[in-house]
């Protein structure tokens, strides 16, 4: 099958990453054109590369569910979460979209061939910065986590340690403005550490499909992201001043009368929640 690409400057270049930071020059792709996808609802789905039996039943759940309710899965092809989110996928009928950190001549990983094939055969798609024929880079996992955070409305991490790289998916999610959604786990599970680092901090937690149905407001009346305020009263208070204008973090610091870590504690919780970020050294409301 032939490898097709877009520049970045082609009118069918997907908007969506135009204009997240470091948008891709080029796009390669094998099956459906990238464009058939962005008017359907999407959410990224990743995780651990060695995914618990726990993370595995979750994830197999949540997005057999997220397919029949007509989303697309976003993912990676990676070992573990990636791949179960993908088959959990086709199994039920859906959609799904792998984004590979190789040209898409060479399949990573190569174990998953026939799954990329599939993917394809069912009306996927295989999407790729790389052209054929490049070389594989360890730069080129982390760099590809933006592009599978920048096709999505919102990432569901299932299962992930804390210093694992699907952290840095959750970073590129936060920095372009995507909602980031985990599922808690057992407290004893070093596996499940970054989810639960991530909700503590703020991530919406997953417990259900409606979790994340609600979270990008589809079956609902209200819009993407208009869950209630969760936050303590220092969250509440420095909300309070972004809205009334003050977006310096010094006169932040100031006018709530917070220390340091307390401030940041309170802006990365603000963050992560969704309802504010930053621009050009201070910060605003979403």
């Amino acid at each position: 099958m032939r490898v097709n690409s877009l520049k970045h400057d082609d009118p069918d270049f997907p908007q969506l990453l135009r204009h997240i930071p470091s948008p891709p020059r080029q796009l390669f792709w094998l099956g459906a054109h990238p464009r058939s996808f962005l008017d359907k609802p999407r959410v990224a789905v990743v995780g651990s590369r060695q995914a618990s039996s726990y993370g595995a039943q979750v994830t197999e759940r949540l997005v057999s569910a997220l397919a029949k309710a007509g989303l697309v899965i976003v993912s990676g092809l990676a070992l573990g979460v990636d791949s179960i989110a993908h088959t959990a996928c086709l199994r039920a009928g859906g959609l799904t979209i792998a984004v590979l950190p190789s040209g898409l001549d060479q399949i990573y990983p190569a174990s998953h061939l026939a799954l990329a094939k599939q993917i394809v055969e069912r009306g996927g798609c295989l999407i790729s910065e790389y052209p054929p024929g490049a070389q594989i880079y360890r730069s080129n996992f982390i760099a590809r986590n933006r592009l599978i955070s920048g096709l999505a409305d919102g990432l569901l991490i299932t299962e992930a340690a804390k210093g694992s790289g699907t952290m840095h998916t959750a970073s590129f999610a936060l920095e372009q403005g995507r909602s980031v959604m985990a599922v808690p786990g057992n407290i004893n599970s070093l596996g499940s550490e970054g989810c639960n680092s991530l909700i503590k901090n703020g991530a919406l937690p997953v417990t259900s499909v409606d979790d994340v149905l609600a979270e990008l407001g589809i079956g609902t009346n209200k819009p993407k992201g208009s869950r209630a305020f969760r936050s303590g009263p220092n969250e509440q208070k420095i909300f309070d001043l972004i809205r009334s204008g003050i977006g310096d973090q010094q006169q932040l610091a100031a006018a709530a009368r917070l220390n340091g870590s307390q401030l940041g504690a309170a802006l990365r919780t603000l963050e992560i929640n969704g309802y504010i970020r930053a621009e050009s050294g201070s910060w605003s409301l979403k």
